[in-house]
């Protein structure tokens, strides 16, 4: 039985020597199974610097490194562009970048915030190098088509997107699986008119409006006016939206609603569908928001107002 004295690092085919005092004891070769990594969460706040790495990439000695498995995301990235963690709760700028190592300064954080492995990276102001589909993706559709009826493209960036989707779909044979086009960044705003024609040569599809992505990449004074604006426009092609993301979160989660989800569920009733966060109170939530749709789409229909009658204008 012994101790050590320092921190050590273990990997299969580490020598280890045993010793008592300047006796060697013996040696032998460590041979380890798989072992998870322990959680680490970093502290961050205003003004720290960072080091953004990507995968077999060393960051520069004694400055805090957060993983990218997206190489090319660092390799596109230019300095002065913004990075965003943890869905906007940690705002940087990059200050350079090259070799799979972007350093990034954080401009915003709240007190005593901290970031954590498997943390979203959105990057607004970078236009990133990446094909449509990578293995990874084309694997996924390949078992989608097999197992389900509807198709999510995340991150569409234009209408080439899209038919590179549309192509793939017809060379696997799945000429009616649905199809269901995220919109969560500005430039796929700003293309949704090119999109939505590129994606009508098929007879089911439909738009999420991915809010939480978009709100990052866009800003959240911007998020109001761009959901109303894709509203309109998918309805004016005739094309389903998908009203997502946080849609009574402190409900699921809690069992207790914030005010202004419950105004924020009343307003999806212009959607088609509703997307609903997980958490141990997921049923409440649904049957909550059943409640709230029922009763707003008397009032409501899809983009027009309905003025039906008043129950407080009755007379007693």
């Amino acid at each position: 039985r012994g101790a050590l004295t320092h921190t050590a690092y273990v990997v299969p085919g580490t020598r280890v020597a045993l010793r008592r005092g300047d006796e060697t004891l013996g040696e032998l070769t460590v041979e380890t199974a798989d072992v998870p990594p322990l959680p680490v969460r970093i502290p961050v706040a205003t003004g720290d610097r960072l080091a953004l790495v990507a995968p077999g990439r060393v960051a520069p000695t004694g400055m805090p490194a957060l993983g990218c498995t997206l190489a090319e995301a660092i390799d596109s990235l230019r300095a002065g562009e913004r990075v965003i963690f943890d869905d906007g709760h940690v705002e940087c700028v990059a200050e350079s970048a090259s070799e799979g190592v972007a350093v990034v300064r954080v401009t915003h954080a709240a007190a005593g915030r901290k970031l954590g492995g498997e943390k979203g990276i959105n990057l607004p102001d970078t236009a990133l190098a990446l094909p449509a589909f990578s293995e990874d993706d084309e694997r996924a559709l390949a078992f989608a088509v097999a197992h389900v009826d509807i198709v999510g493209a995340s991150f569409v960036r234009g209408p080439d997107d899209v038919r590179e989707l549309y192509a793939r779909l017809h060379a696997l044979g799945a000429h009616e699986k649905g199809v269901m086009l995220k919109i969560e960044t500005a430039g796929a705003f700003a293309s949704l008119p090119a999109i939505l024609l590129a994606a009508l040569a098929r007879p089911r599809v439909g738009v999420m409006i991915a809010r939480g992505d978009l709100a990052v990449e866009t800003g959240y004074e911007r998020m109001a006016e761009l959901q109303e604006e894709i509203l309109w426009i998918a309805e004016a092609a005739h094309v389903p939206v998908v009203w997502a993301t946080q849609v009574l979160d402190t409900y699921a989660r809690t069992g207790r609603p914030s005010r202004a989800e419950i105004t924020d569920a009343a307003m999806s009733v212009r959607a088609e569908c509703v997307m609903l966060n997980k958490g141990p109170f997921v049923a409440e939530a649904v049957h909550a928001l059943d409640d709230i749709l029922r009763r707003m789409e008397q009032h409501q229909y899809k983009k027009r107002s309905l003025y039906r009658r008043l129950h407080l204008a009755l007379p007693r």
